[in-house]
């Protein structure tokens, strides 16, 4: 599925009443957002991230490089506990959380919504790991994630009840691409999945393979 065909699609697939008039306007938006897409040039394997800290949902403060002294973070990027796909994305990986920590690995969620919309969507999803609020998207856009929703989307997003200034703090509009990432302690990273189209997201299967795999050598030594 393209990025267009995806943004369609799941805005369709949330709510059918958008309407046929609709259609034009999303597509062209979603087209134009594809041309400028800067997921392209987020960060990817090998590089060295910088370190960061963030409030959890409780409002405590999560500091990467102290997590790293626990082994590799698994760090996703999602948009909001307002966005379907992100919801189902988080709990699969709360499934996978506790698989992840026997293999040495902590999940780290990042959106850039309020800690309160943080607190909400733990409730909602039960997740049982690190859920951050990255207000201003600061940290995504050290990993060159930011994007500005089009407006057409804006006024689509606004049909369908989905407030984000009032979810996020803020009047901008941007949004990260949802992006997995696996971090290795040395702040390393060892794995970097980037999509644009929002549906998909990395199986945690192969999260917790790769993490493995990470591991083996460090113990071997």
């Amino acid at each position: 599925m393209s990025m267009v065909s995806g943004l369609i699609d799941a805005l369709d697939k949330v709510q059918s009443g958008l309407g046929a008039a609709s259609a034009k306007p999303l597509t062209e938006a979603a087209h134009d957002l594809l041309e400028d897409n800067k997921a392209m040039l987020s960060r990817q394997e090998g590089e060295i991230i910088d370190d960061f800290a963030l409030p959890d949902a409780s409002g405590r403060t999560i500091t990467l490089s102290n997590q790293l002294m626990q082994g590799p973070a698994v760090l996703t990027f999602y948009r909001g506990g307002w966005c379907g796909y992100c919801s189902a994305y988080l709990r699969s990986l709360n499934e996978a959380a506790p698989t992840l920590r026997e293999a040495g690995a902590e999940v780290l969620a990042i959106s850039p919504q309020t800690m309160q919309c943080s607190a909400a969507t733990v409730d909602k999803l039960g997740i049982g790991f690190p859920v951050l609020s990255d207000f201003g998207n600061v940290v995504a856009r050290n990993f060159g994630l930011v994007y500005v929703l089009p407006e057409a989307f804006r006024d689509a997003y606004a049909t369908l009840g989905i407030d984000l200034p009032a979810t996020n703090g803020t009047p901008s509009f941007e949004l990260p691409v949802p992006a997995t990432y696996i971090i290795a302690p040395s702040r390393r990273i060892e794995y970097a999945d980037v999509d644009p189209d929002y549906t998909r997201r990395p199986d945690p299967a192969d999260l917790i393979r790769r993490v493995r795999s990470i591991q083996q050598p460090a113990r071997a030594s």
